[in-house]
């Protein structure tokens, strides 16, 4: 278990993150855009089909059919506005920042596994963690003990 390895994981899934907000962000306000202009386009379209009523009223024929057509092809516009602002985002964006995403987590888990498995290990043997600080101490208080007679003697 490392902490650099922990820390460079979190901060791998900060940015995947921040990187899938900002490209969802930014679909939906091309999204929300493209909605707008579309309704301005029908709001236009509905506007073209009352003149063309209008002039149903006062003129009968030629003036009419032109309306009518502008307000049905301001219609058709908006249509397909609504059908491209519906679209997902692009996939691959999305799909790798996903990927990035995914294998971070993986990891931190992979680190957090390790962490509890020291931490049992060291809860139900405490003496295991102690034993590689003992064998070097044990070999100091051996030698100097050798050392402590030959010096007296």
């Amino acid at each position: 278990m490392n902490t650099e390895n922990i820390v460079k994981h979190l901060r791998v899934l900060w940015r995947t993150d921040r990187i899938i907000a900002d490209i969802r962000l930014r679909h939906l306000l091309i999204g929300l855009g493209l909605r707008a202009f579309a309704a301005l386009i029908a709001a236009f379209g509905l506007l073209l089909f009352e003149l063309a009523a209008y002039f149903a009223l006062v003129q009968i024929w030629s003036a009419i059919v032109a309306a009518a057509i502008l307000g049905a092809i301001n219609f058709t516009i908006a249509a397909i506005l609504f059908v491209v602002a519906g679209r997902p985002p692009s996939g691959r964006e999305v799909e790798l920042a996903n990927e990035i995403h995914d294998a971070a987590i993986e990891a931190i888990q992979l680190e957090a596994r390790a962490l509890h498995a020291q931490v049992t290990g060291a809860v139900h043997h405490p003496l295991s963690g102690l034993l590689p600080l003992l064998t070097p101490l044990v070999a100091i208080v051996v030698k100097s003990l050798r050392k402590s007679p030959v010096a007296s003697s």
